[in-house]
């Protein structure tokens, strides 16, 4: 029945666009856009999460990834097809930088969390520094080519971004289903539970830790590269930075991290939530709607730590409803 669920749920979605919507189609194609961008990246980010592996700096391989490919297109004029393969690569180098020395020197726990913490502010204070090339705090746009184009990535119908975003969300999960089935699971899982232990059976504890780094860094830029080009805009506290990472982090441990929706579910309440703030508050009682928005956010970790769809999960399961789900094939040992 699960193996179902993705098709099923990716048809409707495939035809979201075609259900008549009056004035607000436009605006449901944006909120829905943003939905599936950020759920890949979520996705990206709970490869590492799932096995103990807390980033708080993937902030800095998102912006790194759109700031490469917006400033590649604007002084250089390299399409975001080029541009973006030269940002996932550069993202990829930053975050085998980070992750070899913490393997190495076995920088697990919080004092993991608190280096990547540090690496997403020194790139957001950067970009931030070199304001001739990328406008500083107050951001740079994305240069427009007045008609749509391919080769820019630039298109004034909706729709098209919107199946992009739909086909990079289901890339994502199937990266995500590949890792999940495959030996690096088992492997991950060990060294999250012990390093020395698993060394001592065979498992190159600081080959998988920087893969699964590299690979999480490497999506997260892809998704970088792919909200800059919808949203024409780059700012370093909306793509940079302690904010956007926690952003990250929050709906993916809402959403559930260790489920292969999680992090769209997670995503989808998230935006939902603080676009139904914003509309309701609007410019009334200003801090309000991000005070209750964290307020929500909090409620929802402490009383579903597993995330929505894993706590949904075990209750349909009839097993415990907080803590993380044990692994579709994992064994109980005997009584």
């Amino acid at each position: 029945m699960r193996r179902a669920l993705v098709p099923v749920l990716a048809a409707l979605l495939a035809l979201a666009p075609l259900v008549p919507m009056a004035g607000m189609k436009q605006y449901v194609l944006h909120v829905m856009i943003q939905i599936l961008i950020w759920s890949f990246i979520g996705g990206a980010w709970s490869l590492m999460g799932r096995f103990g592996l807390v980033s708080l700096g993937h902030g800095a391989f998102l912006g790194l990834g759109a700031y490469a490919t917006v400033l590649l297109w604007n002084f250089w004029a390299w399409s975001p097809w080029l541009g973006g393969a030269v940002a996932v690569v550069l993202t990829a180098i930053l975050a085998a930088v980070v992750a070899y020395p913490c393997s190495r020197f076995q920088v697990v726990g919080h004092y993991f969390g608190l280096v990547t913490l540090a690496v997403g502010e020194v790139i957001r204070l950067l970009i931030i520094a070199e304001r001739d090339w990328t406008g500083g705090s107050l951001g740079v746009s994305l240069k427009p080519v007045g008609s749509d184009s391919l080769w820019a990535l630039q298109f004034a119908d909706k729709r098209v971004f919107y199946y992009g975003a739909l086909a990079l969300w289901l890339a994502g999960l199937w990266v995500w289903h590949r890792v999940d089935r495959s030996m690096a699971r088992s492997a991950m899982e060990a060294i999250g539970e012990d390093e020395t232990a698993a060394a001592s059976v065979g498992i190159h504890v600081t080959r998988f830790k920087i893969a699964i780094t590299v690979l999480s860094a490497a999506l997260t830029a892809v998704g970088g590269v792919a909200y800059a080009q919808y949203i024409a805009y780059v700012n370093p506290d909306t793509l940079a930075g302690i904010g956007v990472s926690l952003r990250i982090v929050f709906a993916v441990v809402l959403g559930g991290m260790y489920s292969l929706l999680g992090p769209a579910v997670g995503a989808a309440l998230t935006i939902a939530l603080s676009e139904w703030l914003r509309i309701a508050f609007g410019l009334k009682l200003i801090g309000m709607a991000e005070t209750i928005y964290g307020f929500l956010l909090v409620v929802f970790i402490i009383f579903l730590p597993a995330g929505i769809v894993g706590s949904a999960g075990g209750l349909l399961r009839g097993g415990a409803r907080y803590g993380p789900p044990h692994p579709p094939d994992a064994r109980r040992a005997p009584a």
